[in-house]
């Protein structure tokens, strides 16, 4: 009985038959253009990945913990400046 299993196997051969039907451009062409049908036809709630927008670029001044990282952040490039290129 065999011991291996076949998951490497099988992902190898899926590469390798990828690899040789995307070589010819015209191949290439069929398959974006069924990915971008695919990509219409899904809900918009798949499709949108974007970071939420309600904490982009302005900290909440009330959210300690939040303001405390940043303050830590931007204390260690002041300290490493002063370690290392004020001695």
């Amino acid at each position: 009985m065999n011991s291996r299993p076949l998951n490497p196997y099988l992902l190898a051969g899926v590469g390798i038959t990828s690899i040789l039907l995307l070589a010819s451009k015209n191949n290439r062409n069929k398959v974006q253009s069924l990915a971008v049908k695919m990509k219409g036809m899904l809900p918009d709630r798949f499709i949108n990945d974007t970071v939420p927008e309600e904490k982009l670029g302005h900290p909440d001044p009330h959210n300690i913990e939040d303001n405390k990282m940043v303050d830590e952040g931007a204390m260690y490039s002041v300290n490493y400046y002063n370690e290392t290129v004020q001695q």
